[in-house]
Formats: structure tokens, C-alpha cells, sequence
């Protein structure tokens, strides 16, 4: 068993898309998916499902390792935006080298801040320096950084 992706459903894929590759580094993995019919509606249980989007190498991993799947379905439904506390999926996580300057890309490229970088000695672990933020389509994300 193995752990594969991280599912994201965007208004416009192709910007969020742009967005983890500008801020993260994450590389587009072809092909583009463009998929809907009967298969799909039967295992998403969305009926007349049909989306579109593409999977991003996430950082630190190769061709092979998880991926983060971002679509645009043709009927996509907006949500109200999600606290950190908010029953579910809360965020995705990245560790950085510099919490504030990709904190700065993030605002760049779009997104914006949610919380105010913080840090803590977290005992037998070490001193993480972390902030939550918000990409372009509201998810939330963790920018963290270690020192051992």
C-alpha cells in the first residue's frame, strides 16, 4: 500500500496549477487529464461528471512519489473558505528553508496570509518557525521550517 495523491478541486486549475509551481517548485507530471462519462460519474458519484486539470510532482519527491491533483470540474461548486479548525482536510504542508520569503511568494503569486509566522520548541523534536497561509483558491497551507 502506498500513499499516491492530494486531490484539489480549482475554479481555474491551470492558475492554481501555475501557482504551486511559481511558489513550491512543483513540476507538471503529463498528461493533461480531461476525463467524464459514465466510468467516472459511477466512482465519483457526481452525476455528468467532467473535469479537467493535471498532477504536479510535489517537492523532495520524484516522478514516482505522491502527487498533488489539481481539477477544474465543468460543474465545480464553490465552498465557503475553511478555518484550520474546520472539521476535515485541513491543509497541506511544506517544509521550507525560509518561512518569510516563501511567505512573500505566496502573497507574490496570489495567495494570501491567514496567520503570523510563529515559533515554538517542541520538546524531543526541535524549534519549528511556522505560518499558515492561503493560496489563490483559499486552501489553507503550512509553511514550516526546523531546526534540530
Amino acid at each position: 500500500m502506498r500513499y499516491v495523491h492530494t486531490n484539489i478541486i480549482s475554479t481555474d486549475w491551470q492558475s492554481l496549477a501555475t501557482f504551486y509551481q511559481q511558489v513550491f517548485g512543483c513540476k507538471p507530471i503529463p498528461p493533461i487529464r480531461n476525463h467524464s462519462g459514465t466510468w467516472l460519474d459511477k466512482g465519483t458519484g457526481v452525476s455528468g461528471a467532467s473535469l479537467v486539470g493535471i498532477h504536479l510532482s510535489l517537492p523532495g519527491y520524484e516522478h514516482n512519489g505522491p502527487t498533488l491533483e489539481i481539477y477544474t470540474y465543468l460543474d465545480t461548486i464553490q465552498n465557503d473558505s475553511i478555518m484550520p479548525n474546520t472539521t476535515g482536510i485541513s491543509h497541506l504542508a511544506f517544509e521550507v528553508n525560509d518561512v518569510q520569503s516563501v511567505l512573500q511568494d505566496i502573497l507574490k503569486f496570489g495567495g494570501s496570509r491567514l496567520g503570523k509566522i510563529a515559533s515554538h520548541a517542541v520538546s524531543g523534536v526541535g524549534n519549528i518557525t511556522f505560518v499558515y497561509a492561503r493560496d489563490p483558491d483559499g486552501n489553507i497551507l503550512e509553511i514550516q521550517s526546523w531546526e534540530k
